[in-house]
C-alpha cells in the first residue's frame, strides 16, 4: 500500500475537487454520518426532509383529514403527480410516466403490453412470436420475461446486450433489455440497441434501475416506447417505494396492460363490470396506491430541485475515475481487478472490482465504515451517487480497502 507522499497528494486533490463541486450543498439534504455510503445503488440515503414530511402525512393528512386526504391532500393523482417530477430525470414530457407497484410488476405490464402492440390486431397468434431478454439481466427481469413469454406463446430468447443485433428479426415482437449491468455497472447503447429494434419492427423496454438518477437517459430523444425503474436507488425513495412505468405518448392508446385494475378504468369510481382504460399513461396504474412509501418518494424528489442531470453525469465520472486513481495507487498490484470499463460512454455510476474472498472483505470494510456490496462470487460494489458522496469518500474508502487487503 503506497499511503505517503502519494497518498497526502491524493486526499489534497480531494479536497480541491470537493471545494470546486457545484454539488457539494446537496450533501446538506441527506442524513449522512461519518460512514462513507457507497451503496446507493442498492438503497439511497435518507433525504432529511422525508420524516418531517412523513409525519406530517400520518398525523394530518390520515389523522385528521382521513378519506378527505384522496382529494383535499392531492393524494389521488400522486402517481401521474410523482411521475412527472421523475420525467425530466430520464428525459421524458410531463403526461408519460406513473408512479406504482414494484420494478417486477411494472416490467410485466410492460413486455406483455409491448408484445400486444407488436402483433397485427386482425391476426393477434400469427407473426411476432418471440421475446429477446438480456441474458446478464439482474435475475427477476429474466423470471418475469419467461412468465410473459409462456403468457403470450412467445419464444424467449436469452442473448447478451452485444449479441442482440444477431437475433433480431420479423419475428421479433419486444427486446427487454438493462441500461446498465447490475454486477459490473457496464452501460448499454440505448440509443443503438432502440434502433436496432425499431428497424425489426419490434418494441424495446428498458430497465432504468440503475440509472435513473445517475446519468442522462433520453427516453424521448431517443425513441424509447416503455421503461420502467425503481426509485429507491439513485432517485432516494426509501426502502421499498414505488416504481414508475414509462408509455411513449404515441402509444398510449395502444397499450393494453395485462394488469387492469380499478385504477386504470375511465371510471374508476363507475364500478362497471366491464373494463374501459383511461386515456394516457394513466393506463399503467392498476389498484389504490400505496400513499407513505409514494408521498415519501415525493419528498426525496425535493433534493432534485434546480440540479442538472449533466451535473450529475459529470461528477459521476470525476468520482468513479478519481476512485479508480486512487485505488491503483493504493492497493497492491494484482489484489483487486476492475470490471467496470474505463471508457466513460460504457459506464454507469459504479465501480465492482473482483477480489479473493471479496465477501468476507466486504464485512471488514463495513467494520471501519466504509459500505460497499458484496456480488457473489467475489465482487465489490461501489455506487456513486453524485448528490451525496464526496471525492473525500472515494479516496477514503480506497485507502481503507488498501489497508484491509494490505
Amino acid at each position: 500500500m503506497s499511503d505517503g507522499l502519494h497518498g497526502a497528494g491524493l486526499r489534497a486533490e480531494a479536497e480541491v475537487l470537493d471545494a470546486k463541486d457545484e454539488l457539494r450543498a446537496r450533501r446538506d439534504l441527506f442524513v449522512l454520518d461519518d460512514t462513507v455510503y457507497l451503496d446507493g445503488n442498492s438503497l439511497g440515503a435518507l433525504p432529511a426532509n422525508v420524516p418531517d414530511r412523513l409525519a406530517e402525512v400520518v398525523a394530518r393528512e390520515w389523522g385528521r383529514l382521513r378519506i378527505r386526504s384522496w382529494d383535499e391532500s392531492g393524494w389521488w393523482t400522486a402517481p401521474e403527480r410523482i411521475g412527472d417530477r421523475i420525467a425530466p430525470l430520464v428525459g421524458a414530457a410531463p403526461g408519460q410516466i406513473v408512479v406504482g407497484d414494484s420494478t417486477s410488476v411494472n416490467v410485466f405490464k410492460a413486455l406483455v403490453a409491448a408484445v400486444r402492440i407488436a402483433r397485427d390486431p386482425a391476426h393477434p397468434d400469427e407473426g411476432r412470436d418471440e421475446i429477446v431478454v438480456d441474458a446478464t439481466t439482474f435475475p427477476t427481469d429474466g423470471y418475469i420475461a419467461r412468465s410473459a413469454a409462456r403468457l403470450t406463446g412467445c419464444r424467449l430468447i436469452p442473448v447478451a446486450p452485444g449479441e442482440v443485433h444477431g437475433v433480431l428479426g420479423e419475428r421479433t415482437a419486444a427486446v427487454l433489455l438493462n441500461h446498465a449491468d447490475y454486477r459490473t455497472g457496464r452501460l448499454h447503447d440505448l440509443p443503438g440497441l432502440t434502433a436496432a429494434v425499431h428497424a425489426a419492427g419490434a418494441l424495446v423496454v428498458w430497465d432504468l434501475c440503475h440509472t435513473a438518477g445517475a446519468l442522462p437517459v433520453g427516453l424521448d430523444e431517443h425513441g424509447v416506447d416503455l421503461a420502467v425503474g425503481c426509485t429507491y436507488k439513485y432517485l432516494n425513495g426509501g426502502p421499498g417505494s414505488p416504481a414508475y412505468i414509462y408509455v411513449r405518448e404515441s402509444l398510449q392508446d395502444r397499450f393494453d396492460s395485462p394488469l387492469p385494475g380499478w385504477n386504470s378504468h375511465a371510471e374508476p369510481f363507475g364500478m362497471r363490470p366491464e373494463f374501459e382504460a383511461a386515456d394516457g399513461a394513466l393506463r399503467g396504474r392498476v389498484g389504490t396506491p400505496d400513499i407513505l412509501s409514494m408521498l415519501a418518494l415525493e419528498a426525496a424528489l425535493d433534493a432534485w430541485d434546480g440540479v442538472s442531470v449533466d451535473a450529475v453525469r459529470a461528477k459521476s465520472l470525476a468520482l468513479t475515475d478519481f476512485f479508480l486513481r486512487c485505488v491503483e495507487a493504493y492497493v497492491p498490484e494484482g489484489r483487486v481487478e476492475s470490471l467496470t470499463p474505463s471508457a466513460h460512454a460504457e459506464r454507469g455510476s459504479q465501480v465492482a472490482l473482483r477480489c479473493d474472498g471479496a465477501g468476507d472483505v466486504m464485512k471488514r470494510l463495513v467494520e471501519q465504515g466504509v459500505v460497499g456490496d458484496f456480488r457473489a462470487p467475489d465482487v465489490l460494489r461501489f455506487g456513486f451517487t453524485p448528490l451525496y458522496v464526496s471525492f473525500a469518500d472515494a479516496e477514503r474508502a480506497a485507502r481503507v480497502l488498501a489497508r484491509t487487503l494490505d
